[in-house]
């Protein structure tokens, strides 16, 4: 058996009342434990597609994706791992509170180095926009964390998109 490790897999799935329910009670009954989910519409509004990510080993990941390929509503399950890549963002807010000037002035550097988007500020608060990699995400947190006494972190969850084939361009 193989360790646990991060796996991504995207479905597209009938943008129905229940189907939502019907996806996390499948992870749930089998105590395959979710890490994240995102959902949306796509273009085609019967459409959503979903972006979930697991902590599994081979054997239980291909698992999941036999089950979830079994439910009536999945309509397509798109493995991630399968070394094709990928264009993945995670959306991320984060409200540092409690500022001085010399910390605003830091919260605006630290928002410069990682390309992010202050979009709110008040006298002593700014709210960072954040669309990067989970990792990059992750180090923002930990430097704000660092440098900061009062923050909260509000993330969204992974959306994933397969990239273009070169000889498809």
């Amino acid at each position: 058996m193989s360790d646990l490790k991060k796996r991504w897999m995207s479905l597209y799935v009938e943008n129905q009342v229940g189907v939502l329910a019907k996806v996390s009670g499948l992870f749930s009954a089998k105590s395959y434990n979710l890490q994240t989910l995102t959902v949306g519409e796509t273009e085609d509004e019967t459409v959503s597609r979903m972006t979930i990510s697991v902590d599994a080993d081979d054997i239980t990941y291909e698992q999941i994706k036999k089950q979830l390929n079994r439910m009536v509503e999945v309509i397509k399950v798109i493995d991630m791992e399968s070394g094709a890549a990928v264009h993945m963002k995670e959306i991320l807010y984060a409200k540092i509170n409690h500022l001085d000037d010399v910390k605003m002035n830091k919260v605006f550097q630290i928002a410069k180095v990682f390309d992010v988007n202050p979009v709110d500020m008040g006298c002593d608060s700014v709210i960072l926009e954040c669309v990067l990699t989970e990792s990059l995400n992750n180090d923002l947190i930990k430097l704000l964390k660092k440098e900061f006494k009062t923050i909260e972190i509000v993330r969204g969850g992974n959306v994933a998109i397969e990239s273009i084939n070169k000889s498809d361009r």
